[in-house]
């Protein structure tokens, strides 16, 4: 089965949704870190392929976002755990400081824009992969109009770094999540969630 849905949504936040959500932001904070740390190498082996190929490496800040909204669903869950993986990267230290935070906020909210658009109703593969690519958008847009507006945004580069960022969102945040979600469903340890019930066909 490829697709769970929940066709109903309750909006009040449990302590249990705010749990989860937060071991998501705290994880996801540390595989943060460690991709700044090590991004070096592989951005520039990547951009000596073609101009724009470094933008293959932004999933690995996007997914947050994504694997909470499926998780939790409730209106704001893509956003906080994509701000508090942020802060706490940022607490652990990186190289782009207070930005850190400002472009998490863009990338949760746009993450956020794909379930909201969907009445945070459709939970299947297919949202999950958009939300993780337009969450890439927001990135990409972020990263151009406060760092790289020197360079043409709609040029050759520009062009392929969104493309290369969306596809890494689809990719990393998208599908990835969704198929990291269904297998720990499938555990039972997402029991406490509609979520979780739905995989293992106790909804």
């Amino acid at each position: 089965m490829s697709n769970y849905m929940q066709e109903s949504i309750q909006y009040k936040w449990r302590v249990v949704d705010i749990a989860v959500a937060s071991v998501i932001g705290v994880v996801s904070s540390i595989v943060y870190w460690v991709a700044a740390v090590g991004y070096s190498v592989p951005w520039t082996a990547l951009e000596s392929v073609l101009p724009g190929f470094g933008g293959f490496m932004n999933g690995l800040w996007l997914f947050a976002a994504p694997l909470a909204a499926v998780i939790v669903r409730k209106p704001g869950a893509a956003l906080y755990a994509e701000m508090l993986a942020a802060i706490l990267e940022l607490t652990l230290g990186n190289l782009w400081g207070v930005d850190t935070i400002l472009i998490a906020l863009v990338q949760g909210l746009f993450a956020e824009i794909v379930f909201a658009i969907m009445r945070y109703k459709v939970w299947n593969v297919t949202t999950v992969v958009l939300s993780g690519a337009v969450s890439g958008i927001g990135c990409w847009g972020y990263t151009f109009f406060t760092h790289l507006s020197g360079m043409e945004i709609m040029g050759a580069y520009g062009i392929m770094y969104l493309i290369s960022t969306m596809i890494s969102g689809a990719i990393v945040a998208g599908a990835l999540m969704w198929y990291l979600y269904v297998a720990v469903a499938k555990t039972g340890a997402l029991d406490a969630f509609a979520s979780g019930r739905i995989v293992r066909g106790l909804a």
